[in-house]
């Protein structure tokens, strides 16, 4: 069974849950996530959400039950996942520099050469034209425009797996569909997985292969 769920499964739960202050807010008895695959996350606010993608990016560690990553559990997963995933806020942070240097940082920090070529192709999967927006300084930036050079920053690194907190929230329409075809293309050509948490249940049904909805910090269905 490890070599199966090594194959195919990005990730495996059985049984997890989380507490805070001895409260329980995630409780999920089986959950797989595919490889290359697209996973919508939708509910009510304080339905667990956020705590399912923090376990699921090594932020947290549940109190109890089995995650594992690639077939290997949480725990020993944690080292291996460093530079495979990585998880783009719903409030995104920015370095203070320009567009380019923040979307290029994670490239230079690991000695890629072509470093410009992918700032620009991602600036442009995103729908943020290089040459508009390239040299722009951080503090330039719609809400909006900030979210895509945050998502910019995180596809230029062509995870194994990433993570979307509403990632449509202060878009526009022509925006939130730059950001569907950028999710897209991850999943298609670099065989990147995603899960994606968002309110926004007509864009997930476009994009998704599969949705989670939950309540009170439980799986209600998948469909």
């Amino acid at each position: 069974m490890t070599r199966q769920l090594h194959n195919g499964y990005s990730y495996w739960l059985e049984g997890v849950s989380q507490e805070y202050a001895g409260k329980i807010v995630l409780k999920i008895d089986s959950l797989s996530i595919e490889r290359q695959s697209i996973t919508g996350i939708v509910g009510p606010n304080g339905s667990g959400k956020s705590t399912l993608l923090r376990i699921l990016a090594f932020l947290e560690e549940p109190v109890r039950g089995r995650v594992l990553f690639e077939g290997h559990s949480h725990s020993a997963a944690r080292g291996r996942a460093g530079g495979k995933v990585t998880m783009v806020p719903q409030e995104p942070y920015l370095l203070k520099r320009s567009v380019e240097n923040n979307v290029a940082y994670g490239l230079k920090v690991r000695g890629v050469k072509d470093w410009r070529n992918r700032v620009k192709e991602v600036l442009n999967r995103v729908g943020l034209s290089p040459e508009r927006f390239s040299r722009r300084p951080w503090y330039e930036l719609s809400g909006g425009e900030a979210q895509r050079v945050a998502l910019a920053a995180r596809l230029v690194l062509r995870p194994r797996v990433l993570l979307l907190d509403e990632p449509t929230t202060s878009l526009d329409a022509e925006s939130a569909e730059r950001i569907k075809t950028a999710v897209r293309a991850a999943k298609k050509e670099w065989k990147t997985t995603l899960v994606v948490v968002s309110h926004d249940t007509k864009w997930l049904d476009t994009v998704c292969d599969q949705i989670l909805f939950m309540t009170y910090g439980e799986l209600e269905a998948v469909r």
